[in-house]
């Protein structure tokens, strides 16, 4: 089929310089699919006749340390200022997976349509000869494209017993380019689910991370549930399911977690905002009782439980430790505030020494999604708006004393003088000069007016100290009220 698809002048070089060489030289799989999508790929890989000591040979900058023989080209810096590095494979096929892991024997070959046939998906099964604008499609992977579905490569029994972690990519690809799986894959995945076992969590990890990360986790979490997967990936979550809440909540747990993961998604946040909205409640079904003078359930401490969780179960998937810590911090801590009326400064200073001026706004977004997750339908309903504007306030420079450049212990130095009244009068009247022009918050300035004030009556300098005072509580009450103003509080 002839059709011309947007290369990169890089990725042409390098199928151009293959094809120099005396070799075939294909696009296949992710990045030809994204093409023909209108998506910009972000991989690029090259399937060629040439060994990779050939390959070696045809390029100034390679690497080539794997058993599969892909050898990756480093190329020059674009215009762009973007390093692409491009992987060339020689054509292959591959022997059994014992070990349902890896196959025990890789060799090269000169047949594009047997390296094809050993791809796992159809839409993933395509090739594109540059130089001749030629699109090769064996498997019917552009109409799958078309009819957005994803169905193995030949049978799909075989291609998930080749290698199981092509079961959780099943899902995935379903979730990023939502599509649908096709009837016989997806009975093969079901049937076969168990295999996942057989991979290394990190593997699986870095599947669900790109689950999570796309534009609809939510459906591929129920895609994990309704086809048994989720004790290979997250078992930590199935208990969630069909655990009824009290009366402010529409949904059960599992539900209302998927939701507030959803908004996560759709607010474009990071991963460990939504690893937060998705574990944030998944202590609730451990301490869930009924309370006979409520006459409804509680959860309390269900916080605190649901980190332990949530440390345990991205313990066991390997995620950094760093993305660990966050996530525990989020689930603890979400439960922050409940009355609006009750809240004090105080208690929102405590909260963000407990998790760190950073992070706060994060649980903040947690926050603001556990709200959505319950079928709320606004997003910035007063409490969340009344906390934010707290949580600024509290983490605003307060306008005192502290701003200038010298202090009492140096007014003090420099008068030859205890503390007492006179030292905070001096201080006092320095502070409403430098909040008329903070110019002159100067070491020098500071110091010689110092002495001046130190020779005013004491009587004089009180008032000159009040008008430092009132000035300071001015400054402080615009600043607040432009703050509420902002997030539409009182």
């Amino acid at each position: 089929m002839k059709i011309e698809l947007p290369i990169p002048a890089e990725v042409s070089y390098v199928t151009e310089t293959l094809e120099k060489g005396g070799f075939l030289a294909y696009l296949v799989g992710g990045c030809v699919r994204d093409l023909l999508m209108n998506r910009s790929p972000k991989d690029w890989d090259i399937t060629t006749d040439a060994t990779p000591e050939e390959i070696e040979s045809l390029f100034v900058k390679t690497v080539y340390e794997n058993d599969f023989g892909t050898v990756t080209v480093v190329s020059e810096e674009t215009e762009d200022k973007t390093l692409r590095n491009i992987e060339i494979t020689p054509f292959r096929t591959e022997g059994k997976y014992t070990d349902k892991r890896h196959p025990d024997e890789v060799k090269f070959g000169k047949n594009l349509n047997e390296d094809l046939s050993r791809r796992d998906f159809t839409a993933n099964a395509l090739a594109y000869e540059v130089s001749k604008g030629q699109l090769i499609d064996e498997f019917g992977g552009v109409k799958d494209i078309k009819d957005k579905i994803v169905r193995a490569v030949g049978e799909a029994s075989t291609r998930f017993t080749e290698d199981p972690l092509r079961i959780m990519r099943a899902i995935r690809f379903a979730t990023e380019l939502d599509f649908n799986i096709e009837s016989k894959t997806l009975t093969a995945l079901k049937t076969q689910a168990s295999d996942l076992g057989f991979i290394s969590k990190e593997r699986i990890r870095d599947e669900f991370q790109k689950m999570i990360m796309s534009n609809q986790p939510m459906i591929g979490m129920k895609m994990l549930k309704n086809n048994d997967l989720l004790p290979y990936v997250i078992r930590e979550t199935e208990v969630m399911i069909g655990v009824g809440q009290n009366g402010v909540h529409i949904y059960d747990v599992w539900e209302h977690c998927l939701r507030a993961l959803q908004h996560a998604a759709d607010k474009g946040t990071s991963l460990e905002i939504r690893l937060g909205a998705l574990l944030h409640d998944v202590g609730k079904p451990k301490t869930k009782r009924f309370d006979p003078a409520k006459k409804d359930h509680t959860f309390y401490g269900h916080e605190v439980v649901g980190a332990r969780i949530a440390k345990q179960a991205l313990e066991n998937l390997k995620f950094p430790q760093k993305t660990i810590d966050i996530v525990e911090k989020l689930v603890r801590n979400h439960m922050f505030f409940a009355d609006t009326d009750q809240i004090t400064l105080s208690a929102v200073r405590r909260i963000i020494a407990k998790v760190g001026p950073d992070l706060v706004w994060d649980l903040m977004t947690v926050r603001a999604c556990d709200r959505i997750g319950m079928g709320r339908p606004k997003e910035d309903p007063y409490r969340l708006r009344k906390y934010e504007a707290m949580v600024e306030e509290a983490m605003r420079a307060p306008t005192s004393v502290a701003m200038l450049k010298v202090g009492g212990n140096e007014i003090m130095k420099l008068l030859g003088d205890k503390p007492g009244p006179k030292i905070g009068f001096i201080l006092n009247a320095l502070m409403e000069e430098v909040l008329e022009n903070p110019d002159l918050n100067t070491i020098e300035y500071l110091n010689n007016r110092v002495a001046e004030l130190d020779s005013l009556p004491l009587e004089e300098l009180k008032k000159l100290s009040d008008a430092g005072k009132d000035k300071k509580e001015e400054i402080e009450g615009e600043e607040l009220a432009k703050i509420r103003k902002r997030h539409k509080v009182r």
